[in-house]
């Protein structure tokens, strides 16, 4: 009995093939350098890939120095896959560099790719049909005895199929016989509809029974992570695909759409037990080391993905998540989000308010109130979803619980543009009264905003040393297109219009975001910025007051 269940969870396995670091990196603004790599390697490894293609040793100094450097890591999880093309028509396997550079790579799984579309061997390779055949099987047989896992990719496999059929089965039957151990069938150019992805694989598996096929998609009709699937549902034992669909043009199938639905739809094993619910931190990990913004509208694993804004939502969501969650977010590391705009009701507030820990009632007048301010301000431009600080401020000032840590009396912003210095002086000067009394200060600064945070900072540092941990990490300014079509004729349209700025803060623990409009781009600024700093002395307070009823 235990023989047949081992058998069974086997068949059920899907081993995942991550390709970030060589095909992620064919993103037009993606670029990696080998300490970048060895980083997003080891975060693979803990999330529990089976294998992890390094990249391409034969082709760049950085790839060859990750095979060398992966070396000294002792990877838990998955193995290292160097990755290469079938040798030069005009030389043989034993001769060929690339080859050459796979086996000289050390790493224990090689993938190497062939044409399977005849159209790509006559007139990109500029050789014959049966010339490319010796290719692929000169190739394999070569690297077979170097390695411990051999893995061929048919490059354009269904667009080959489509043209010359007998042709793509028999570049297939030739890499099998070479000693391949799982066939890679590409749709390399992204343009297979499901419905001829599901026809020419099945025919492909119904003809080769005892092949371990694997599957390696691109995105350019948007079906990459759907054929991706499909393909496991006819029997590929191999997923190909890359962190966050990072890749060349509309990039490869998303690793972070295709695991959870593997494992929590279609009942495949593709991580070790408890592992999934270190994908959202893993998507955020790549993004952040490729230097990329992550969409908030990814699936899984976006900060959106399970984010409820209209008040109807919240209210069936409170009552069971399922309502409007195809997944608990828990399970793939993210959280459920309630936002905050004019299309909240109450449950938008109340869920919100006892994330900060207030419980209160639904027929709390406070409710209504804080409801109403929230509508007024974000019809003027202020915007709470992003900004969660200024709510949380919020929240505590119509509550009367929010301390007043400091007022600004006055502050003004003075610009010297000499055309003649290589960068114009920025002047901030305050005025803030802090318990009574009046600090007047003045510094300078790269640009209104920098200067006043200077200015600002410089004012209330005895006060408040901790403001010292504080950092600007990001500043967005959008103009506001909502302005009154009436004020259009006063100058209220164009360069006059209402401008939000979001200002994102951190120190060693938190981040933050807060918000501020107005028709003048400093003011804005400013208000971001004062609600910024008052977070901080904020969250302070609360940490102080956590330790001491710990304590």
């Amino acid at each position: 009995m235990r023989a047949r269940t081992e058998s069974r969870q086997a068949m059920q396995r899907v081993f995942i093939y991550d390709t970030t670091l060589r095909d992620g990196t064919q993103a037009e603004d993606i670029n990696l350098t080998t300490e970048d790599k060895l980083r997003i390697a080891l975060k693979l490894d803990e999330l529990g890939v089976a294998y992890i293609e390094g990249g391409w040793p034969g082709s760049n100094p950085t790839d060859k120095r990750f095979f060398q450097e992966i070396q000294n890591y002792g990877l838990k999880t998955a193995s290292i896959a160097a990755f290469g093309s079938t040798h030069n028509h005009r030389t043989t396997a034993a001769a060929d560099p690339n080859l050459k550079a796979l086996v000289d790579s050390a790493a224990p799984v090689v993938t190497i790719f062939g044409k399977s579309w005849d159209i790509h061997v006559t007139e990109a390779l500029g050789t014959t049909l049966p010339r490319n055949l010796e290719l692929v099987g000169d190739s394999l047989a070569f690297l077979r005895p170097n390695v411990r896992e051999l893995f061929f990719d048919a490059e354009h496999f269904f667009d080959g199929y489509k043209a010359n059929p007998d042709y793509a089965m028999a570049v297939l039957r030739r890499a099998s016989e070479a000693g391949a151990d799982v066939l890679v069938l590409c749709d390399t150019n992204g343009g297979t509809l499901p419905g001829d992805f599901r026809r020419i694989m099945g025919t492909v598996v119904a003809a080769m029974p005892e092949t371990k096929f694997g599957v390696h998609t691109h995105n350019d009709s948007g079906l990459a992570v759907a054929n991706t699937l499909e393909a496991v549902e006819l029997g590929a034992v191999q997923a190909q695909g890359t962190i966050n669909g990072y890749g060349e043009r509309c990039g490869n199938a998303n690793l972070c759409s295709i695991i959870p639905s593997l494992e929590l739809k279609m009942g495949r094993t593709c991580l070790p037990e408890g592992k999934l619910a270190l994908l959202t931190p893993t998507a955020h990990f790549v993004s952040e080391i490729a230097n990329q913004a992550p969409p908030s509208n990814q699936p899984y694993v976006g900060d959106g993905a399970f984010a409820h804004k209209a008040g109807i939502h919240v209210s069936a969501v409170v009552k069971n998540p399922l309502t409007y969650e195809h997944v608990h977010p828990e399970t793939v590391g993210n959280v459920r989000r309630v936002l905050l705009s004019d299309l909240s009701g109450q449950s938008n507030i109340l869920y919100k308010a006892r994330e900060f820990g207030f419980n209160l009632d639904k027929n709390d007048p406070f409710v209504l109130e804080l409801l109403s301010t929230i509508k007024e301000r974000e019809a003027a431009g202020y915007e709470y979803t992003a900004a969660e600080a200024s709510y949380e401020l919020l929240l505590n000032r119509v509550l009367g619980r929010a301390r007043s840590y400091f007022t600004v009396t006055r502050y003004r912003v003075l610009d010297d543009n000499v055309y003649d210095r290589e960068e114009p002086l920025t002047e901030a000067t305050v005025m803030i009264k802090v318990g009574g009394r009046i600090k007047h200060t003045a510094s300078t600064g790269r640009g209104p905003v920098n200067a006043l945070d200077m200015a600002i900072r410089e004012a209330l540092s005895g006060f408040y040393p901790r403001l010292a941990e504080m950092r600007l990490l990001d500043f967005k300014v959008r103009v506001l297109s909502g302005s009154k079509q009436e004020d259009c004729g006063k100058g209220g349209c164009g360069t006059a219009s209402h401008v939000r700025v979001l200002v994102e803060c951190g120190d060693a623990t938190r981040r933050w975001v807060t918000v501020g409009v107005s028709h003048n781009v400093i003011e804005a600024s400013f208000q971001a910025l004062e609600d910024a700093i008052n977070y901080k002395l904020f969250s302070d307070d609360k940490e102080k007051l956590t330790k001491a009823l710990k304590g």
